[in-house]
């Protein structure tokens, strides 16, 4: 077991040692695109490491949850629309907006098991994306587009790339480290406990759904995060952020890099977004071959990355 927690530990510090590196890279060599690329990839492996927190460690399988990129990306792209430029006050209404509509889907979905929970979770989301498909206002289909970034007063500039590229990690690196104080504190260990054996846990006195619930809006809010940053990386958000496959590449990076581990959703985002951009450089079938690799790791790396990592150190 020591050998194991070793080789998932060096490995999660080499990727951290190799994101904080990045910049420096590309500056020596002039590589623009990589520092490009690698912050939206850090962006969607927080959502993705938002999305751990409840299928991962509480046994929630949420097909929704890209709502809250599109939730955060709206709070951003609406307020800069209304002539409100402060980050403060886009970050606190990206948050605010994606914990209440977590509370409202939790609320309901939590009533309801196993493929009950995964299409109630599917149909909010899909309804949150035909609003925001139809807000005239706001670009509608077409999407709205920010002409302008969120302004924090000089304490970071985010449309320096280097500082909003650490700006992204620090935020990876923060929710991350939340995680990681979360399960291992008394709350995450109940949820842990309510997704071996909820019967039991009630059994002994715990509120199984208020616990889910908060764990929930947790997961919701922090994707939130991800969802205002992605708007401000990409100067524009759309309903397309919120549809159902959105989803799916989450539960994807989530599955490929290993369930229920602290970096797996990172290492499963770095290496389905890295391979999604190699592939798709090669081929416009691209997604052909990206499906039989992750059928492959699937089959054969129960647990994901971080576990066929413990499996072959133990070999």
């Amino acid at each position: 077991m020591k050998s194991s927690l070793n080789a998932q530990t060096i490995a999660a510090a080499a990727l951290v040692a190799a994101l904080l590196l990045l910049p420096a890279y590309s500056s020596l060599t002039g590589n623009i695109f990589i520092l490009t690329l690698f912050t939206r990839i850090v962006i969607l492996a927080l959502a993705a490491v938002s999305l751990n927190l409840i299928m991962g460690y509480g046994g929630m399988m949420s097909f929704g949850h890209a709502a809250y990129l599109g939730i955060g990306g709206y709070a951003v792209g609406i307020l800069a629309q209304e002539g409100i430029g402060s980050g403060y006050a886009q970050f606190a209404v990206a948050l605010a907006a994606s914990a209440l509509f977590a509370l409202v889907i939790g609320a309901l979905s939590l009533r309801t098991r196993g493929v009950y929970f995964i299409m109630i979770t599917l149909a909010f989301a899909q309804m949150a994306y035909y609003v925001a498909s139809g807000l005239a206002r706001y670009g509608g289909d077409d999407g709205l587009t920010i002409y302008k970034r969120s302004d924090f007063g000089g304490l970071v500039n985010l449309s320096d790339r280097v500082q909003f590229y650490y700006l992204c990690l620090a935020c990876l690196l923060a929710v991350v480290f939340l995680i990681w104080r979360i399960v291992n504190s008394r709350f995450g260990l109940v949820v842990q406990g309510l997704r071996s054996n909820e019967q039991r846990m009630q059994a002994i006195g715990f509120a199984s759904k208020r616990y889910k619930l908060v764990c929930f809006v947790i997961a919701g809010t922090l994707c939130g995060l991800a969802g205002a940053l992605l708007a401000n990386n990409t100067d524009f958000i759309s309903p397309a952020v919120m549809y159902w496959t959105r989803s799916g590449d989450l539960m994807v990076m989530v599955i490929l890099g290993g369930m229920g581990t602290l970096f797996g959703p990172v290492v499963g985002a770095v290496l389905y977004l890295v391979l999604e951009e190699l592939l798709s450089q090669l081929t416009e079938y691209w997604a052909l071959i990206m499906g039989p690799l992750l059928l492959l790791v699937v089959l054969f790396g129960r647990g994901g990355i971080m576990g066929l990592l413990g499996r072959l150190n133990r070999g």
